[in-house]
């Protein structure tokens, strides 16, 4: 902005006017007020910076930050300066007893100062026996909340499985916050106008706007509520599976393939024939060489034995003939 020379000759003419008059004045007078109107160019005026209105004490004053990219930025929070986010996790633990984990779960809950919201409980057969499982799900509170984890995760033989997740709610917080403040001035000039109605019908049109104003204040504090409360209270699902023994496998029967049928071969079939005729003539072979090392030598006493009876047989019927003449001779004698 340029400035005129006469501005400084005349800023300089005052300054030398003053000097000059307060050295001349005796020391028991006052000085002279010299008052004079100078004409400013208006580029040179200057307006002060508007005075920033004051914040209430108790708004909470966030840490403004400065991203990778250079540009600063000043993070939303929720009530007390503090950011909300709503934490989750499911745990899937493998126990030795489920009755046992689920009494020493339910201790743990009541150590941190939590709750259990739901708990199911069935039982699955493997073998010949029942074994029971359950699934628990259970809030506790979010200062507790890696404490809780550790603490059972040592109710296990094993961990299976754990997943934890968390979901900042702040900035919805905050703007939950910004439209329940211009809804409650909004419900303030509304009320307002229903004292200032004048008939019945302008009162009852006034009252329906209060009504549907109300209803969303309801609902946005009803929001805001849920968020604080999730955030402060943090929910863990347990799944407990017990340990099942290992199981003997029955055995399995071995089918019998289907056989496939061999193709004809005339000259295997000569071969297995020619083989038979000599197994047999050796079978025959073998016979007649026991026959006469072992069967002559047996049959020789039995053909002896054979013939000495039929012997004594015919010779016993030769005598009976003569024996039975000489008694008809003697017959015919006397």
């Amino acid at each position: 902005m340029n400035t005129p020379k006469g501005f400084h000759l005349t800023i300089l003419v005052l300054l030398t006017l003053t000097l000059l008059l307060s050295a001349c004045a005796p020391a028991a007078r006052e000085p002279l007020a010299v008052v004079m109107t100078v004409e400013v160019p208006k580029e040179v005026i200057i307006e002060a910076p508007a005075a920033a209105p004051d914040k209430p004490p108790s708004a909470p004053q966030a840490t403004a930050y400065v991203s990778e990219f250079g540009v600063a930025y000043q993070p939303a929070t929720g009530p007390g300066g503090i950011r909300l986010i709503i934490k989750n996790a499911e745990v899937k633990l493998l126990v030795a007893d489920t009755d046992i984990a689920i009494d020493r779960l339910t201790q743990v809950v009541a150590d941190v100062g939590g709750y259990i919201i739901s708990q199911r409980i069935w039982y699955q057969a493997h073998g010949d026996q029942n074994y029971k499982y359950a699934t628990i799900t259970m809030g506790v509170p979010v200062d507790e909340f890696e404490r809780s984890l550790r603490r059972l995760r040592e109710l296990a033989v094993r961990v299976l499985d754990e997943n934890a997740s968390g979901e900042d709610v702040s900035d919805e917080y905050v703007d939950l916050e910004s439209r329940l403040k211009n809804l409650e001035a909004t419900r303030d000039r509304i009320r307002q106008f229903l004292e200032q109605a004048k008939t019945v019908e302008e009162a009852l049109k006034v009252n329906e706007q209060l009504s549907k104003v109300e209803e969303e204040i309801e609902t946005v504090q009803g929001r805001m509520n849920y968020l604080s409360d999730r955030a402060a209270f943090s929910t863990i699902t347990v799944n407990l599976e017990p340990e099942l023994p290992e199981l003997t496998p029955s055995p399995i029967p071995t089918t019998t393939p289907t056989p496939t049928p061999a193709p004809w071969r005339p000259s295997e079939t000569f071969q297995d024939a020619g083989g038979s005729f000599v197994s047999i003539w050796k079978a025959w072979a073998d016979v007649g060489i026991y026959f006469i090392v072992v069967g002559i030598p047996c049959l020789v006493p039995l053909v002896l034995i054979g013939w000495g009876v039929s012997w004594l047989m015919k010779r016993r019927k030769t005598k009976k003939p003569a024996v039975v003449e000489e008694q008809t001779g003697e017959t015919n004698a006397g």
